[in-house]
């Protein structure tokens, strides 16, 4: 199988929300075709500064068998932007998978791709991702969603465990454990435990 994402970029995306799950879906390069797309084709700079060549472009009219939307300040800005939230609903009506890291979530809720689904978002900021999706059944303390063909995950890393349980779905356990091990990376097995759930909880807490 040969599976093509779009990852979707936007000026102040947050640059481990991508190349995080770039980096463990890339580990099966014979299986993932990743592509990155914005709204015009051309460089786009993340909110660290590095910036990033976006190969695709929204009026190229790609269909795309999976799409990732990483999050990013930019986020707050890009929920207002029609013609970022026009292509993910055509998207997500045609694509076999959605999936989203951190505040990412927010630009599919608002487009009401997550009505009636459970999602979660990064926890810093889940009050804002929450109120751009009211029929949305947020989870706070998860580090990723798997909710029929939809993923989300918690903050920045989660995103990489969300995408290893993403290619456990597509290509077996095997195979994502092999990612992980490959990239030395320390995975969460369990999508209910979020240690980043909690600790922000306590901080609201003690700033009253």
């Amino acid at each position: 199988m040969h599976m093509s994402i779009g990852v979707v970029l936007f000026p102040d995306f947050e640059i481990l929300d991508a190349f995080g799950p770039i980096e463990m879906l890339g580990m099966h390069p014979d299986s993932f075709q990743l592509r990155m797309v914005a709204e015009t084709r051309g460089m786009v700079s993340s909110v660290q500064g590095p910036r990033c060549l976006a190969e695709d472009a929204f009026d190229d009219n790609v269909a795309y068998d999976a799409i990732l939307v990483p999050g990013g300040q930019g986020t707050r800005r890009e929920v207002n932007n029609r013609s970022m939230i026009e292509w993910l609903r055509l998207q997500a009506k045609q694509a076999q998978f959605v999936t989203s890291v951190c505040t990412g979530a927010a630009l599919l809720a608002k487009a009401g791709i997550l009505d009636g689904r459970r999602a979660t978002t990064n926890k810093m900021n889940f009050d804002w991702v929450a109120s751009q999706g009211l029929n949305v059944l947020w989870q706070y303390e998860a580090r990723w969603i798997e909710d029929g063909n939809i993923f989300t995950s918690s903050g920045v890393s989660a995103g990489m465990d969300m995408a290893l349980a993403f290619i456990s779905r597509i290509l077996g356990e095997t195979a994502a454990e092999d990612a992980a091990l490959w990239a030395e990376y320390s995975r969460h097995r369990d999508a209910a435990v979020d240690p980043f759930a909690r600790a922000w909880r306590t901080r609201r807490e003690d700033r009253g």
